[in-house]
């Protein structure tokens, strides 16, 4: 996979050379590439940004910068190549852990961190035309720029592409994982040694019954995915549980409400 990054701040992408992301890099499995936005500027201050139109606080991102850089970018590829845009923005979709699986299946990337309001709009309508240009948010909260999340985004797509992870069954048990934990958060985890100040673990663990230990740990995730983000419950496909699922739900309060989906009794249904 190929990750371009165009940016003000290369600086800022230091971590891509460390961890997980950056042996990937080392074994040829990621090709990333930081570009610094200021290299497509033709005047002596370096400007990338002006006052908005229409006024306000705040600067927006020029678009003669970001638009060269862009060309530059693309046109480095192969002849047939088509890079996926991916916009870091608060107004963006959801940054999730299906996204991250999609984004992964792609061959090129190009990342376009932003800082102070934006980017010109007129960057997005012009690349929107010719490629597939994804805005997206990590959450609900600004930032003073995208780099950060770039750095969230790169890690969660490289650690699911092929061979990067040492043990490729990793990915598929975590929180939000497609399959049976797309809605669940994964529960709690323990190593050696078996007591560490007076705190023990689960028997089960140590049963060596395969069958029981993974019941445990599906339990284990309804109770977290209760307590921390209930509304994973609410919204998923009833038809994704089993009887035994079906059944530790009940005891931690939920209820199958009239349209199939499960909530807390007395919760009303959403028209």
């Amino acid at each position: 996979m190929r990750l371009d990054v165009i940016t003000i701040f290369p600086e800022y992408l230091e971590p891509l050379n460390v961890s997980l992301v950056g042996k990937a890099r080392a074994r040829g499995q990621l090709d990333v590439r930081v570009h610094d936005l200021r290299d497509w500027t033709h005047d002596r201050h370096n400007t990338v940004d002006d006052s908005p139109y229409g006024g306000g606080p705040g600067m927006v991102m020029k678009p003669e910068p970001w638009g060269e850089a862009l060309d530059a970018v693309i046109e480095s590829g192969a002849d047939d190549a088509r890079p996926t845009l991916v916009v870091p923005t608060p107004s963006g979709v959801p940054f999730t852990q299906q996204l991250a699986v999609e984004l992964s299946e792609r061959p090129w990337l190009v990342f376009t961190p932003a800082r102070y309001e934006g980017i010109d709009r007129r960057v997005m309508a012009e690349y929107g035309e010719r490629f597939d240009v994804r805005e997206v948010s990590i959450g609900d909260y600004v930032l003073a720029g995208g780099e950060a999340p770039v750095l969230v985004m790169v890690e969660a797509i490289a650690r699911l592409l092929p061979g990067v992870l040492g043990n490729a069954e990793s990915h598929r048990d975590d929180s939000f994982a497609p399959g049976a934990m797309a809605d669940l958060l994964e529960g709690p985890v323990y190593t050696k040694p078996p007591e560490w100040r007076g705190h023990g673990i689960p028997d089960v663990l140590i049963s060596g019954h395969h069958g029981k230990i993974a019941r445990w740990r599906r339990d284990e995730a309804f109770r977290r995915t209760t307590a921390n983000r209930p509304d994973l419950i609410e919204r998923a496909d009833p038809a994704s549980f089993d009887k035994k699922d079906r059944e530790i739900l009940a005891a931690l309060g939920w209820a199958e409400l009239p349209d199939g989906r499960f909530g807390r009794p007395g919760q009303a249904v959403e028209q």
